[in-house]
Parts: C-alpha cells; sequence; structure tokens
C-alpha cells in the first residue's frame, strides 16, 4: 500500500500517466410482482422473490493528471 501511495506523490509526467483501474461485479434482476402501493403512513411492501437476468462488470479507469500550478 505504501508504494502505491508513493506513486500518487510523484509529479505529474505526461510521458508516464498515473491510470487506476476498479472493477464490480453486479448481478441483474428484475422484479416477478409488482410492489404493493403504499398507503398513507405505512411503507411500500416488496415481495422478496426476483427473476435473474445475468451479471454484468462495472468497470472505471480514471488518470490522475494533476494540474499545475499557478
Amino acid at each position: 500500500m505504501e508504494d502505491v501511495l508513493d506513486l500518487y506523490e510523484e509529479p505529474y509526467d505526461p510521458m508516464r500517466p498515473v491510470v487506476c483501474f476498479d472493477e464490480s461485479p453486479k448481478q441483474l434482476i428484475a422484479e416477478v410482482r409488482e410492489p404493493l402501493p403504499h398507503k398513507p403512513g405505512t411503507p411500500a411492501r416488496y415481495d422478496t422473490e426476483y427473476e435473474r437476468k445475468g451479471v454484468c462488470d462495472l468497470m472505471m479507469f480514471v488518470s490522475l493528471a494533476r494540474l499545475s500550478p499557478g
């Protein structure tokens, strides 16, 4: 972890940009039944049954380019 923090502290070099990458798998689901409409003073009610629609990966790439001072 210290190596990563040291890398973030290095001065910006446009020839060697620092790029971060993160991914997160997500399950895609769908409602099987319509939620019951809520009445005043009661929360909405949802059934816990669902239909699986597959999975996907969310991926993010971020360049850590810094603005030059001044």
